[in-house]
């Protein structure tokens, strides 16, 4: 049986880079994947999912209105998928979640979703809230914070390295605007108790 899986953490962990491993591996053995990323995110490029280590593979993009079951039961009409990869999916809407828990349990395609677990405020983005309820399986993948602990959060910080504390939820951006911490070193620099 088909499942749906959430690999979530902060970051700069790698999530990207072991998606992109996981349909190299299918690939290579002459298994097709379908890949979606989050349309708004163009920082390696428009339809491509980017690793920080220089790997790239070319996707379909989603945006909020997109209705993702009725996109991946037609791109099954065109031949068999091995498995459905999606980065950034913590953007992915509570519906579009349940749109890939659909796929896993009627189309029986295995669904790999990776995505950030928190915000910059340390709350739940609505994408991650929804798969953390219902996903089949969960895996933390970890990263540090400059301290050796593990690293839960993330700050968001402005063009000079201050860290802010309000905001869109939404911004796009990598290292040059968040850095991920541990909770201790997060609360240090938002003044959170």
């Amino acid at each position: 049986m088909a499942k749906l899986y959430f690999n979530y953490s902060t970051m700069n962990a790698g999530k990207s880079t072991l998606l992109l491993q996981a349909s190299y591996n299918y690939n290579e053995r002459g298994m097709d994947t379908y890949l979606l990323t989050y349309a708004f995110d163009t920082r390696a490029g428009e339809s491509v999912i980017g690793s920080r280590i220089g790997i790239e593979a070319k996707a379909d993009t989603y945006a909020p209105e997109d209705d993702l079951y009725t996109r991946i039961q037609k791109r099954l009409q065109s031949g068999p998928i091995a498995c459905v990869l999606v980065d950034e999916a913590q953007f992915l809407t509570s519906d579009q979640v349940w749109q890939l828990a659909r796929v896993a349990d009627d189309l029986g395609v295995p669904v790999m979703a990776y995505g950030l677990r928190v915000d910059f405020q340390g709350k739940l983005f609505p994408g991650s809230e929804t798969l953390l309820a219902i996903a089949d399986h969960l895996r933390e993948v970890r990263t540090i914070c400059h301290c050796g602990r593990k690293a839960t959060m993330v700050v968001r910080q402005d063009d000079e390295g201050n860290t802010l504390i309000d905001g869109d939820q939404v911004q796009i951006g990598g290292n040059e605007t968040y850095v991920s911490l541990c909770r201790k070193h997060w609360r240090d620099a938002t003044g959170h108790s």
